[in-house]
């Protein structure tokens, strides 16, 4: 396996490896402050083996199972309050044990879990409590590997029965387990490394049911505010689950994100191999890289290309080609410093924008950028981030959340991310806004506020200086409406 350190798959996250047996360090609220080393041995070391529960009533035994417990260790934990041998802070719904409870039947089901736990763990607890978000972010962080007797099943299922003949070398150890899958490495007959993306059997059948269970659980412990709008973001995280589960679409994605930068200098996509991919197994070339986090200590000017590059192609992906890879996970980029491109991975959650949408969202950030508050609260009724009937404290904390996300863009000189306080000062307008929300945001700003908040965390992260306002004047030049 040493030649696959330092490698990245296909599709998946591999920052699951770092948590499995880090159960109680907390502080982990942030998608893109773990930092991993040998992902591979690491997987090997400590993720654990479990079989999927493929059936319906198999899953629904683990989460009644979970349902059960948590009540036991709330009555347990309640009493054990009431004797003086517990100092919890927490609610005794959320006490440590009950907290585990939940951590390893998420981890053991996978799936939608792990999809919701993305969604939120990315919340400021302003919204999400810290509690609720430590959890999501510990299932997020953490998938239990499925044992080879299932992986074969799978292939035989999607491949042939002698789907082993297929390759010179297939590794049965995965090099990445995650959510909605795991990925293993082999090599092809004539010697071209792949990786292989192989689905968790039951996952994609199991999505509405799952994210049903999970959330009558939330909504039990009544921690999320009404402004959240928790069952429109569920029905979203739905939709882009079924999207993640059809490799045959995601594949199509990567096609189409290939043929669009083929002459690009900067960035790559690996190639498919459609012969040895369907609807649950993906084959792609193997790519060399790390993950973008491992740039934290590198010199100036290449934390700064990468963030340049990286912010000048969501812009494009967005505005120019309407259609954009959502998910920004900083191991879904992978920097080669020998041939100093960026692979792109990972395009399972990828989707369309209509341009009526980006004809919209653009006037919206052009408005930030010129600092014309009528422009942004006129353009945000008109794509519906508003109805036109809030009161003066929502349409004044909206319009100020979008005019701070413009200065990047705005401001004449080379933008520190470094030394922004943009996350913070959106963070303090997210209770009114919560509060006083009177309709969900529109549904395409889920994933696209996914992507740009990730890339600006990135650019944070890498300490980058990046002249945004001549980026966003050429790319608002290109635009057509």
């Amino acid at each position: 396996m040493s030649a696959s350190v330092n490698r990245q798959v296909t599709g998946l996250s591999v920052k699951s490896i770092r948590y499995q047996f880090t159960r109680y360090i907390h502080g982990c609220c942030c998608l893109f402050e773990e930092k991993t080393g040998d992902r591979s041995q690491k997987l090997q070391r400590d993720s654990k083996e479990n079989a999927v529960p493929v059936s319906r009533i198999s899953r629904i035994a683990n989460f009644g199972g979970l349902a059960a417990g948590i009540g036991v260790g709330t009555v347990a934990e309640s009493l054990r309050r009431s004797l003086g041998t517990s100092d919890g802070k927490l609610s005794p719904v959320l006490s440590n044990a009950n907290i585990e409870r939940l951590v390893n039947t998420l981890c053991k089901v996978r799936g939608a879990a792990l999809k919701l736990g993305q969604m939120f763990s990315l919340q400021d607890e302003t919204i999400v409590p810290k509690e609720i978000q430590y959890i999501f972010e510990r299932v997020r962080n953490s998938a239990d590997r499925m044992p080879f007797w299932q992986v074969d099943q799978v292939m035989r299922r999607e491949l042939g029965e002698n789907w082993r003949v297929k390759f010179s070398v297939f590794e049965d150890e995965p090099m990445a387990a995650a959510s909605i899958g795991q990925v293993h490495k082999a090599v092809l007959h004539d010697g071209t490394e792949v990786a292989v993306k192989i689905q968790y059997p039951g996952v994609s059948k199991s999505i509405d049911s799952d994210l049903k269970n999970i959330t009558t659980l939330l909504k039990m412990w009544n921690v999320f505010p009404e402004g959240l709008f928790l069952d429109n973001a569920v029905a979203i995280a739905s939709t882009e689950l079924h999207w993640e589960t059809d490799y045959i679409r995601e594949a199509s994605w990567m096609d189409k994100f290939r043929l669009v930068l083929r002459d690009n200098e900067i960035f790559s996509v690996p190639k498919v191999f459609d012969s040895l991919t369907s609807e649950r197994i993906l084959t792609a070339e193997l790519v060399n890289g790390v993950p973008l986090d491992h740039l934290t200590d590198a010199d100036a000017s290449t934390r700064n290309w990468v963030a340049e590059s990286l912010l000048k192609l969501t812009l494009e992906e967005l505005f120019h080609h309407n259609f954009m890879q959502t998910d920004p996970n900083w191991s879904n980029f992978l920097f080669n410093e020998s041939c100093k491109k960026i692979h792109l991975i990972d395009f399972g959650a990828s989707r369309d924008y209509s341009k009526s949408f980006t004809n919209k969202y653009i006037k919206v950030i052009h408005g930030a950028v010129n600092s014309n508050r009528d422009q942004v609260l006129h353009t945000s009724i008109d794509i519906g981030f508003l109805t036109g009937y809030e009161d003066k404290i929502m349409t004044d904390a909206h319009i100020d959340a979008v005019m701070v996300l413009g200065e990047p863009f705005s401001s004449k000189t080379p933008f520190d991310f470094g030394s922004q306080k943009t996350t913070q000062r959106i963070h303090n307008l997210v209770p009114v806004m919560v509060k006083h929300r009177l309709v969900p945001p529109p549904e395409e700003v889920y994933s696209l506020h996914r992507k740009m908040a990730g890339i600006f965390l990135l650019c944070a992260k890498l300490k980058a200086t990046v002249d945004c306002h001549t980026l966003w004047n050429t790319v608002y030049s290109k635009y057509t409406h």
